[in-house]
């Protein structure tokens, strides 16, 4: 007879799964990827160890599990505020907006998620959501150029450095500890950050004579 899990079995597989996500994802929102061992997730979880490799088969997959649902996230914010009503400029800036300043609240996480050195399988994720943004923003680009807010321009390339631009902005700041913050506040960054971008989109280029 060919065993078949029940609705009750497959319930209670699906919750222990979800509570070894949550234990890690709470691993890497306080000490990163570097923090999330098999034995640490299933210490927060409160499980044996044998428990977590029934779920995932290795930390690597683990943490890519890990890296996408806590991305899509983040993902979905930028999408919502690109792609809502508005000028194009606008939307744009919002959008920067909301993914630099839900990073600057949540460091450490944000800081794993762009920058910290992880497996193979985490950095293919990571590949996948850069062009997830840029898509994003390519989509933005054209609705500006379209509108005539922005001037002619190659939108996959423009979106590729934007995403560029804004990620490698807020390393330093995601790292810094409390006896190393420079001077500049998080809303003079953000607008930094925005200030910067709107010029590489939207200013008309320079002829020489």
């Amino acid at each position: 007879m060919v065993y078949r899990p029940t609705e009750k079995t497959a319930a209670r597989k699906a919750a222990m799964r979800q509570r070894i996500l949550d234990a890690s994802l709470l691993l890497v929102c306080t000490g990163g990827f570097g923090a999330l061992t098999i034995n640490a997730v299933a210490r927060e979880a409160g499980i044996a160890t044998g428990a977590v490799y029934k779920h995932f088969e290795s930390k690597a997959q683990l943490c890519a599990e890990i890296f996408r649902g806590a991305t899509e996230k983040e993902l979905a914010v930028v999408r919502q505020n690109a792609w809502a009503e508005g000028a194009p400029a606008k939307r744009l800036l919002d959008a920067i907006e909301a993914f630099s300043a839900r990073a600057l609240r949540g460091r450490r996480l944000a800081y794993a998620l762009i920058a910290e050195p992880v497996d193979t399988l985490v950095d293919a994720e990571r590949l996948r959501y850069r062009r997830a943004y840029a898509e994003i923003f390519e989509k933005l680009v054209e609705d500006g150029i379209r509108s005539g807010d922005f001037p002619p321009q190659s939108p996959a390339v423009s979106a590729a450095a934007l995403v560029g631009v804004i990620s490698e902005a807020l390393v330093g700041p995601l790292a810094w500890t409390a006896d190393a913050e420079p001077a500049i506040e998080q809303t003079g960054l953000i607008q930094s950050i925005q200030a910067f971008c709107l010029r590489a989109v939207a200013m008309q280029e320079a002829h020489s004579p």
